[in-house]
């Protein structure tokens, strides 16, 4: 194949090169002189051949200079197709794979000798395939650049996404295709589509009202629910105003102060800002309003809120903690919270004071001690001691100490710790009772029993005496009146009635004794263990809300709701042991207003049914009479209470000629009246009422018929009390 010349040089410049060439290696120019006709033609003629000779080879090395340089073009070209950052492909009509570069064949995952011949489709997943070909026929249809993306199927491996970019070839039978991994495009997609549904969550459920800003013109272009629940305004109201215009600042200049200094600090809050809704509704809110840049855009993000609730709480617990610390410095318990102090290698050493009240320092002497050490203060302290705080630090187990505490001065305490602070606090409440003076009366009572054992003994010896003297008097007279038989007789059962009034008497003396100390323990036992427990439960209510750091409002007001009840619950505690001793409604009211009082809580705590009617004229009564009428309605209805098993219960006070009488009557289970009345173990309840009603100059009778239940019926003169100027 003859090459053709190249179109870079003309035959002229070629030829003239040529010649030159030719005189050169001639060494002598051609000259005509001395030659005849036909030697010029054959010189003539000869020089042609020779030129074009010499043409053809500067032809030759011209189109050997530009194979050579085709060759290193095509080099160039292959490696920059086969080392191109995307992949090349060559399809057929039909999507056969009749080239690709090796950056394709790496995407593919296949050789490119195995790769080529193969349908393209093929590796297009199974629900793009459909996709794909309607893409190849696209681009046959036409000479326009068509592009698509499709995920690539990978044996063992997860699919590659590609965006494929194809143009039919000029003889339209085949297409040029450039295909570009996007798999990590794809991935940082799906990351912000993620991205910006879980912030659009976020911003539409957040527990803040969220206003979005344009710095430029500080109007609003976004709000979120809460914040239109906030307000009152639906969200197209808002967008486009200002933030004075919806009342969270007060004008456009106070706008203007904020939009400069969030320009220099980027940020600004306000505690307390007052906010009206549309509604009226009046709320206390906080404001943080940050300047960020958000896509190159600045941005203004206010997050509001409403704080009312907690500026509630909070006013609640300054309340609580105001009564908290007057009851901590008025109370006559002495208290005091102590902590744990631990050496290098973590072993408790000591403790020291945290806390005081006024009543520790008015007991114990120690004033100013805030912050010693405990062993600094009383170096005698039993380690007994130390080791029984310790153990209620660590299992916060309270403990009350089985024996009284005694001091060096010889005064009694009565000493009960226990844990505050959570699990893992060390720190020990100490709440300790001056008891000297109840020890005192218990050993007063005790020398006084002992006193009243002697006089009893005396007694005896005594009553010995006098039947024995009363003995010899009778055998004197029995002696004198031999005759007289009815004489003897008498005496006789005056001697007996004697000795057993004695005996009752030393009976009934023993049993007030008892019942007084046994009324005594009861009230002390239920005022210590009721009263003293329930403040003690309300001292640590409070110290754990003083100490306290938990932001859950709801969680303080629980926690100041339970304090409350533990203090309503000792006020009524309190109440209910000054009705028991004596209800002040008697003598503040008088006497039906205390009878009402007392039937209506005792139905209510035993379910009874009490009927009560008095006539108004009973308050002219003295007060003497007015109590003891009390004492026996109380004493009745609470013995029905507790044995009658009764459901309904009648009581009257009425006018009778010259007297008053009372009648309580219910519906329960009998009792044999006399037997009880004339029992060796008598009812004290019986007598107590008894021996009442006769001190006015009144008369009780009790009767109790099985199935009818229980009469009792008290009459007093009915002498009206002088009014009093």
């Amino acid at each position: 194949m003859t090459p053709k010349p190249s179109p870079a040089l003309a035959p002229t410049p070629l030829r003239h090169r040529a010649e030159v060439r030719l005189r050169q290696q001639a060494g002598k120019k051609l000259s005509g002189t001395g030659l005849n006709h036909s030697t010029a033609d054959t010189h003539r003629l000869l020089h042609e051949l020779q030129v074009h000779q010499i043409e053809l080879e500067m032809q030759n090395e011209e189109l050997q200079q530009a194979r050579d340089e085709m060759e290193a073009g095509m080099e160039r070209f292959s490696d920059l197709y086969d080392f191109a950052p995307i992949g090349y492909f060559t399809f057929s009509l039909d999507g056969t794979i009749r080239q690709v570069n090796l950056t394709g064949a790496k995407l593919i995952g296949i050789e490119r000798s195995r790769l080529v011949g193969q349908a393209f489709g093929r590796l297009v997943t199974a629900e793009l395939r459909p996709g794909f070909h309607a893409f190849l026929k696209q681009v046959f249809a036409g000479e326009t650049k068509v592009s698509g993306e499709f995920s690539l199927w990978r044996q063992d491996q997860p699919p590659r996404f590609v965006s494929i970019e194809a143009r039919c070839s000029a003889d339209g039978r085949e297409c040029r295709a450039a295909v570009m991994d996007i798999t990590e495009h794809k991935r940082v997609e799906d990351r912000v589509r993620v991205s910006e549904v879980r912030y659009r969550r976020l911003f539409e459920t957040a527990h803040d009202g969220l206003l979005l800003l344009d710095p430029r013109t500080r109007k609003i272009t976004d709000a979120n629910p809460l914040m239109t629940k906030m307000l009152g305004y639906p969200r197209d109201q808002l967008v486009g105003k200002e933030l004075f215009e919806i009342g969270l600042l007060k004008d456009e200049a106070a706008s203007q102060v904020m939009f400069q200094k969030l320009t220099k600090k980027h940020e600004v809050r306000y505690e307390d800002l007052p906010l009206e809704s549309q509604g009226g509704r009046h709320q206390e809110v906080e404001v943080v309003a940050n300047l960020y840049r958000e896509s190159g855009h600045a941005v203004i993000q206010c997050n509001i809120r409403d704080i009312t609730t907690r500026k509630q709480a909070e006013e609640a617990l300054r309340h609580s903690e105001e009564r908290y610390r007057s009851l901590f410095d008025s109370m006559d318990e002495g208290y005091c919270i102590i902590e744990m102090i631990f050496n290098q290698h973590g072993k408790p050493v000591d403790w020291h004071y945290l806390e005081v009240n006024p009543s520790f320092a008015k007991l114990t002497g120690l004033r100013k001690i805030i912050g010693k050490r405990v062993r600094e203060l009383i170096p005698d302290h039993e380690a007994s001691w130390f080791e029984i705080y310790g153990k209620v630090a660590l299992t916060g187990e309270p403990i009350r100490f089985v024996k009284e505490a005694k001091s060096l001065d010889g005064r009694w305490f009565d000493l009960y710790a226990f844990r505050v602070g959570g699990p893992d606090s060390r720190k020990v409440a100490v709440l300790f009772t001056n008891i000297t003076a109840r020890k005192e009366s218990e050993q007063i009572l005790a020398a006084t029993r002992k006193l009243l054992n002697v006089h009893a003994t005396q007694l005896e010896g005594l009553v010995a005496q006098r039947t024995s003297e009363l003995t010899a008097t009778n055998q004197r007279l029995a002696d004198s009146l031999d005759s007289t038989r009815i004489g003897e007789e008498q005496n006789r059962v005056l001697l007996l009635e004697s000795q057993a009034m004695q005996k009752r008497l030393r009976q009934l003396t023993h049993q007030i004794l008892t019942a007084q100390e046994e009324e005594r323990k009861k009230i002390s036992r239920e005022l210590h263990d009721d009263v003293v427990q329930t403040l003690v439960g309300l001292n640590v209510e409070l110290s754990a809300l003083v100490h306290g750091n938990s932001p859950d409002v709801k969680l303080l007001k629980d926690k100041i709701a339970h304090t409350q009840r533990l203090v309503e619950k000792s006020v009524d505690s309190v109440h209910r042991f000054a009705r028991d001793l004596r209800p002040a409604v008697l003598d503040d009211l008088g006497l039906i207003p205390a009878l009402h009082a007392y039937c209506k809580g005792l139905a209510t705590r035993k379910k009874l049914k009490i009927q009560f009617t008095a006539f108004r004229g009973v308050e002219s009564l003295d007060s003497d009479k007015r109590t003891v009428l009390f004492r026996v309605a109380q004493e009745a209805l609470t013995n029905v209470a507790r044995h009658a098993r009764a459901t309904r219960v009648k009581f009257t006070i009425a006018k009778i000629p010259g007297a008053v009488r009372m009648e309580i009557s219910d519906n329960g289970k009998s009792f044999p009246v006399r037997k009880i009345l004339l029992a060796k173990t008598k009812r004290l309840g019986l007598v107590g009422m008894k021996e009442r009603i006769e001190m006015v100059n009144g008369n009780l009778t009790i009767e109790s018929v099985s199935g009818k239940g229980t009469t009792v019926l008290a009459e007093i003169p009915f002498t009206p009390e002088k009014t009093k100027p």
